[in-house]
C-alpha cells in the first residue's frame, strides 16, 4: 500500500487501492473512442527468444483498448523478421513491425542521412525515434506509450495504469512516467538510480545551486524507468538522444517543452524485474558503467543549455560531493533493507559507488573536451519540414515489409 504524499514539482499518481485491471481497461476503452492508443515496443530479435517477451504478448492479447502496436525490430535477418511476424500475429491489435535492418527502412535511413537528419548510432534511442515517427504517421493515434521488452514481472495492469493519465480526456497531462519499487528476490535493485542518478542530481543542486531543472529531475521516483506515455503533439517537437542517456534526455525535453502541471508520474507495478546490466571496471564500454557516463554527460549538457558554465574544477567538486552524498544514501538504504528483511551487501554497494565516481569524472572530461557534440536526434517537426511525405514513405515501406 503506497502513501499519498506529493513531493517535488510534478503530480504523483499513487497506487492507493487494489482497483481491478478490468475496471481501468473499461474506462480506457471509452477514452479510446476520443484518444486512440498505440503501444511502442523497441525490441532486439533476441528478446523474442527470451523469457519476458512471450509472456508480455500473452498479456497484451487482453489489452483490447489498444488500437495499434508498433514493434521496432533490431538485429534481425530476413528469416528472423518472418519469425517475428508469426510471433506477433496472435495479437488482436493492428500490428506494425518496423524491420530496421530491412532494405526498405535502410533506404529511408539513407535518405535522412543525406539530409543530416538521421540518428548517428544504433541502439534503443534510434529504434524508439523511428517508432515515434511511425506513430505520427498513423494519424488516428493520439496517445502513445512505450515500455521495454525484457520485463520479467509484466502484468497488463502496468500498461493500463501507464496509459490512463494521458488517455483520460478530462486530465491535462501530456507526459506520464512510470515508477515502481525495484526489488530483485530478497534484495534492493535499481543501482543506477539509487546509487548514481539521485545522488548526482543532489550533488549538482549543492554545487550549482537551486535550479528548476534539477528540482524537476529530482521529483521523479524512478527517472531511469523505460516506461512512459505521452500525447501526439509532444512527440512532434521532442528531441531525444541517440546514446544511452535516452531516459534522462527524454525527461530533459519534457522539462523544456511542457509545464509542470502537464507532467505526472504513476505507480505501475508492485514488483518489477528485468534483465540486469553488469557493472564492472573491465566493461567500460558496456553495461552500467557506460550508461552512467552517458547519463552524466546528458545532465552536464542540459546544464549548459540552462546557462551553467562548468570547468574541470567544477567537475571535481561535483565528483567529491556526489561521492559523499552517495555514501550517505547507502546508510539510508541499509536501514530500509533491514526493516524489510532484505539482504544488503554494503561492500558491493560501496564498490558500485567507486565505479560511478569515476564515471562522473569521465563524463565531465568528455563533455569539456567535446563542446560541439550534438547527441540529440532532430525532432519530427524538422524531418517532416524537410521531407513532408516521409511519414507516408514509412507507412508504405512497413506495409510492404509486413505483407511480403
Amino acid at each position: 500500500m503506497a502513501d499519498f504524499f506529493q513531493n517535488g514539482t510534478i503530480t504523483t499518481l499513487h497506487k492507493l487501492y487494489e482497483r481491478s485491471v478490468e475496471d481501468i481497461e473499461n474506462e480506457l476503452k471509452e477514452f479510446g473512442r476520443q484518444r486512440p492508443m498505440a503501444l511502442i515496443l523497441p525490441s532486439l530479435y533476441s528478446e523474442l527468444q527470451g523469457e519476458a517477451l512471450p509472456a508480455i504478448v500473452e498479456h497484451l492479447k487482453q489489452a483490447t483498448y489498444l488500437s495499434d502496436i508498433i514493434v521496432g525490430l533490431d538485429q534481425a535477418s530476413k528469416q528472423e523478421f518472418e519469425h517475428a511476424r508469426q510471433f506477433f500475429a496472435c495479437l488482436p491489435q493492428t500490428m506494425h513491425i518496423l524491420w530496421n535492418d530491412g532494405e526498405r527502412l535502410r533506404a529511408l535511413d539513407s535518405k535522412l542521412q543525406t539530409e543530416r537528419l538521421a540518428p548517428q548510432q544504433p541502439g534503443k534511442g534510434r529504434n524508439a525515434w523511428y517508432c515515434f515517427g511511425y506513430a505520427l504517421s498513423l494519424e488516428h493515434c493520439e496517445a502513445v506509450a512505450m515500455h521495454d521488452c525484457d520485463i520479467l514481472t509484466y502484468d497488463r495492469s502496468l500498461l493500463a495504469r501507464l496509459f490512463y493519465p494521458v488517455a483520460n480526456p478530462t486530465f491535462g497531462f501530456e507526459f506520464c512516467k512510470g515508477y515502481y519499487a525495484r526489488i530483485n528476490g530478497d534484495k534492493l535493485s535499481g543501482r543506477l538510480t539509487r546509487l548514481f542518478v539521485t545522488p548526482l542530481l543532489r550533488a549538482l543542486k549543492k554545487v550549482v545551486g537551486p535550479m528548476g531543472y534539477l528540482e524537476f529531475m529530482d521529483s521523479f521516483r524512478y527517472p531511469l524507468s523505460g516506461e512512459f506515455s505521452l500525447r501526439r503533439d509532444f512527440i512532434m517537437r521532442m528531441r531525444i538522444p541517440g546514446d544511452w542517456g535516452l531516459e534522462v534526455g527524454v525527461l530533459s525535453e519534457v522539462y523544456r517543452g511542457l509545464s509542470s502541471h502537464q507532467v505526472c508520474q504513476v505507480d505501475i507495478a508492485d514488483q518489477y524485474d528485468h534483465k540486469h546490466q553488469s557493472l564492472s571496471r573491465d566493461e567500460a564500454e558496456s553495461g552500467l558503467v557506460r550508461m552512467s557516463v552517458e547519463i552524466a554527460k546528458s545532465l552536464f549538457r542540459k546544464l549548459a543549455t540552462e546557462g551553467i558554465s562548468l570547468s574541470i574544477e567544477d567537475i571535481r567538486s561535483i565528483k567529491a560531493t556526489y561521492f559523499r552524498i552517495a555514501l550517505d544514501c547507502i546508510e539510508q538504504y541499509y536501514y530500509d533493507a533491514r526493516i524489510n528483511g532484505l539482504a544488503f551487501d554494503r561492500h558491493q554497494e560501496e564498490g558500485s559507488i567507486d565505479l560511478f565516481t569515476e564515471s562522473v569524472m569521465k563524463a565531465g572530461e568528455s563533455f569539456l573536451a567535446n563542446p560541439m557534440e550534438a547527441p540529440f536526434i532532430p525532432n519530427w517537426n524538422r524531418v517532416l519540414s524537410a521531407i513532408p511525405d516521409f511519414g507516408e514513405q514509412m507507412r508504405q515501406a512497413v506495409a510492404a515489409d509486413n505483407s511480403a
